[in-house]
């Protein structure tokens, strides 16, 4: 590999190419779930970019707001900018450059809607949960999750210029299964937060009692995500998808009360990353199958612009 390649997987680096993938995939099949038909797809392809690069963006000035503790934390200690390969103002100017090339993307070739529902959430995630709830709380993913969540909403106003109430329905799934997912890895990761004063549940109020909040947000997450078939936004196939997923996510939480070995919690963590995955499969799928309601006109709000 040469210096130039070396760089270049560097700066890959700092878009967070998994988190950011997974991202994605929800905003599209938002885009996906917003018309009965097929969506346009060169609108697809556009605002997925915009979207990616807008995601890309905010992983990279978390890199940079996070540097000092990335460098005394375990899981982050081979970070491009806690190990010194790029610099604080390179990866600064690399996160502007995305940014602004997100929102060109999506006011010109996509709508003003989509751009300002990104932007906010590229400020939600990359500076008030980045820069202040981080630290400031150990609600923080609660409460910082909502940027994490509004992926499907971006994708549905990017076909319709509109956020529909089925939209903030997958909006509320995201939103729930965000502290369980995270918790799980704080809890195997607690030593690493509490060594940099960063006030995550388990570092603040120990880990038998975020064992026992990953249950309770499993099980609402659980009867969270049968309001699409309840509402009949989807079909029996999502139902029993849903149902199957949520079982082995509630079984995992609560095995997770009792470990059976310290890793156990990084397991309940990569099963919630395969669950949220699949639950969006269920609903792409059931999308398309006869006999799947359509979304209703008149329930969403007009576009911006």
């Amino acid at each position: 590999m040469t210096l130039a390649q070396a760089h270049l997987a560097e700066f890959f680096e700092l878009t967070k190419p998994r988190v950011v993938a997974l991202i994605v995939f929800c905003a599209v099949v938002g885009m996906f779930l917003a018309t009965p038909e097929l969506p346009n797809l060169v609108t697809v392809v556009v605002a997925s970019i915009g979207i990616w690069l807008a995601s890309a963006s905010a992983a990279a000035i978390n890199h940079v707001l996070d540097a000092r503790i990335d460098r005394k934390m375990v899981r982050t200690q081979h970070r491009p900018l806690a190990t010194g390969v790029l610099t604080h103002r390179q990866a600064l100017v690399f996160a502007i450059v995305l940014g602004a090339l997100s929102m060109l993307v999506l006011v010109l070739w996509v709508n003003v809607l989509t751009a300002v529902l990104t932007f906010a959430s590229l400020i939600g995630y990359a500076i008030v949960y980045t820069a202040w709830l981080k630290r400031a709380t150990p609600q923080n993913i609660v409460i910082g999750g909502a940027a994490g969540a509004a992926p499907p909403v971006l994708g549905w106003a990017a076909i319709t210029g509109e956020v529909h109430a089925h939209a903030l329905l997958l909006f509320l799934i995201i939103f729930i299964w965000t502290p369980p997912h995270f918790w799980a890895l704080a809890i195997y990761r607690r030593a690493d937060y509490e060594a940099v004063d960063i006030p995550m549940l388990p570092v603040v109020y120990g880990v038998e009692y975020t064992r026992q909040h990953v249950l309770y947000y499993t099980v609402l997450l659980f009867l969270v995500t049968l309001l699409p078939w309840l509402t009949g936004m989807c079909g029996l196939f999502y139902l029993g998808g849903a149902v199957v997923l949520g079982l082995g996510f509630l079984w995992h939480a609560v095995r997770l009360l009792n470990p059976p070995d310290e890793l156990y919690a990084m397991k309940v963590f990569n099963y919630s990353v395969v669950y949220l995955m699949m639950l969006f499969v269920f609903l792409l799928v059931d999308h398309y199958l006869p006999g799947t309601p359509v979304p209703v006109a008149g329930l969403g709000w007009e576009r911006v612009g």
